[in-house]
């Protein structure tokens, strides 16, 4: 077990292309007391809600659509509903999922860029970013920002992405601690947070 020290932690993951199936191969092998998930994935509105609910099934932590003001609790993963941004905002000692509707970025709703920003923003250093298979840019430059702000980095492989755009983006950009094929990234995320989590400097 991680143990409860995990609920400082949150997993943020940003995908596109291929990416469906490479969010799914990684929440299947996460532990039902793993940190919160959130997750950008480019889809059209009206898909993410039967997509949630057949990781759902799959998974054994909770996945479910994100919804606004909701707030982000360890063991759930949370999807970006088609056509909205999401991103997280602080409240008191909890986060809270934010849904907007607003312009693209990127050409993109939701956008990566929009939660990997906030994840910036608002968790820093107790944030673990994630990009996985995917074209184009999108949170590419805002996963530097991540890094920065002291969260710690996975980027896909090209061997193992559908569409090596995003991830070679981030590497680009200095974003990635390691680059990894997917099956590595989730039993890497899961050893980093066991040794990690009894180290966890207290919330302030």
């Amino acid at each position: 077990s991680i143990g409860r020290l995990s609920t400082e932690k949150i997993i943020f993951i940003g995908a596109s292309t291929g990416g469906t199936e490479a969010t799914k191969e990684l929440l299947i092998n996460l532990p039902p007391d793993c940190p919160a998930v959130v997750i950008t994935q480019h889809m059209p509105p009206g898909f993410t809600k039967s997509y949630a609910a057949r990781l759902d099934g799959l998974c054994k932590i909770r996945v479910a659509e994100a919804r606004d003001g909701e707030r982000i609790l360890p063991g759930h993963a949370y999807i970006a509903p088609g056509g909205f941004h999401l991103s997280v905002e602080r409240s008191g000692a909890n986060y809270i999922a934010r849904v907007q509707d607003g312009e693209p970025v990127n050409r993109h709703k939701p956008s990566v860029e929009v939660l990997f920003k906030s994840a910036a923003r608002v968790v820093g250093p107790n944030a673990l970013g994630i990009m996985l298979t995917g074209m184009g840019a999108d949170g590419a430059k805002a996963m530097k920002e991540l890094r920065d702000a002291g969260s710690y980095n996975y980027v896909q492989d090209e061997a193992s992405c559908v569409v090596f755009g995003m991830p070679r983006e981030a590497i680009n950009a200095g974003a990635a601690h390691e680059v990894l094929p997917l099956t590595q990234i989730a039993p890497k995320l899961i050893e980093r947070l066991r040794s990690t989590s009894g180290l966890s400097t207290n919330r302030v």
